[in-house]
């Protein structure tokens, strides 16, 4: 059963695709002048709203807030995006780059920070719209390196320091400093301005409001759609276009997401449906998969990616992800050493899991796991010596190289 029809745009108000930001005098005349709760009103509206933060865990953000007031210096809004699957939080910069300082702003103002940063890959455009805004804490755009770790919360928060944008080597946040995902911002400037029934009048109970979903792969017009929470996987598909020919599974949560067959398709977009499901919600992104395709050598180029993005700072993922990629790489090829392959990446993939010192691994042995279950049929053919048509194929996906 899929989901009722997209509710009206929140937060694309305007398609993104016209790559025209909005003026703030017509974020105003939209959305109404931006309201003043206290720091007790504005964590009690959220908490109520029961809005998750949109980078892909889905924390709490009232739970967020309450845990940090009074004690976080600087704020930080999250767009560097390094998932390249990912055009979301692009496509909401350049369409409502206001609610997004909005959201900053409430933030900055409720936590009692001194400095708010917003951080992307890249500034052009965003400056000028920090001109005429009467915010307390005056706003600093960053450009982040556009690299798929740089956009981890440590990471991020050690370029800001002055280090390298690459992961702490410790889970632990720099004191002093909260990120939220600027889709999560935008997010709360709304509740602050309409409240929680508002916000919870579409999407799911377990998590309110709208997604911006990345539709990508066989689909006629890839792109950036919002949806309410709870939208089947094959309705966000529709509102890109719908497939262009038969698709045999879905990539869910980005390139540390995993397969979802296409059996599941009617599976909602939310965290534990699509956990239910063998797959994840994290970063919203859909990319279909032709059934031309060979699964297990889409999946292999993942993974070469993601090994190639390891910050070598830790073993599981400086050695251990590579391994997999080239294990990956043997069974997809159905080369000689393909049984030794499969034995060893499965070996491997237990060791990888929980031990880095960020997410990556664990995303890339989700995504080997999600591919080895999902595509059994066609493994066992390649252990066989009968390799699928696309075997050879090159990447279908943004980003990767052959």
């Amino acid at each position: 059963m899929t989901a009722p029809p997209a509710a009206a745009p929140r937060l694309l108000a305007r398609p993104p695709a016209s790559h025209r930001r909005d003026a703030l005098a017509a974020h105003l005349e939209r959305h109404g002048p931006l309201p003043s709760p206290s720091p007790h009103a504005l964590v009690a509206a959220v908490e109520a709203a029961g809005l998750r933060g949109r980078g892909g865990a889905g924390f709490p953000t009232a739970t967020k807030l309450r845990a940090v007031r009074g004690r976080r210096r600087t704020v930080v809004a999250n767009g560097a995006e390094g998932e390249p699957a990912s055009q979301k939080d692009a496509a909401l910069l350049a369409c409502s780059p206001h609610l997004v300082l909005d959201g900053l702003a409430l933030v900055a103002d409720a936590l009692g920070a001194t400095d708010a940063v917003l951080a992307v890959p890249d500034a052009t455009g965003l400056r000028r719209h920090l001109a005429g805004r009467t915010d307390r804490v005056p706003v600093r755009v960053v450009e982040v390196p556009d690299r798929y770790v740089a956009s981890q919360e440590t990471a991020l928060v050690r370029f800001l320091h002055g280090g390298p944008a690459l992961p702490l080597p410790t889970r632990r946040t720099a004191a002093g400093t909260l990120v939220d995902n600027v889709e999560t911002l935008a997010h709360l400037a709304l509740i602050a301005r309409n409240g929680p029934d508002w916000f919870r009048s579409v999407g799911h109970p377990e998590l309110p409001g709208t997604l911006l979903v990345t539709a990508g792969g066989a689909v006629a017009a890839p792109g950036v759609v919002e949806v309410p929470a709870g939208t089947a996987v094959r309705a966000a598909l529709d509102l890109a276009g719908g497939p262009t020919e038969p698709v045999q599974a879905v990539l869910s949560g980005g390139y540390g997401g995993a397969w979802l067959p296409a059996a599941a398709v009617d599976t909602p977009l939310d965290h534990a449906a699509l956990r239910a499901a063998g797959s994840t919600l994290g970063v919203p992104v859909l990319l279909a998969l032709p059934a031309r395709a060979c699964g297990l050598t889409q999946t292999a180029h993942l993974l070469q990616f993601l090994a190639g993005q390891s910050a070598g700072q830790c073993g599981p993922c400086r050695f251990g992800l590579r391994d997999v990629a080239g294990d990956l790489t043997l069974i997809a090829a159905a080369a000689p050493d393909a049984h030794p392959a499969h034995d060893r990446v499965r070996r491997r993939l237990d060791l990888v899991t929980g031990r880095g010192a960020c997410a990556l691994p664990d995303g890339a042995a989700r995504l080997a796991h999600s591919a080895l279950r999902v595509f059994g049929d066609d493994l066992h053919r390649h252990l066989t010596g009968r390799p699928c048509r696309g075997a050879a194929a090159a990447p279908l996906f943004p980003g990767l190289r052959r």
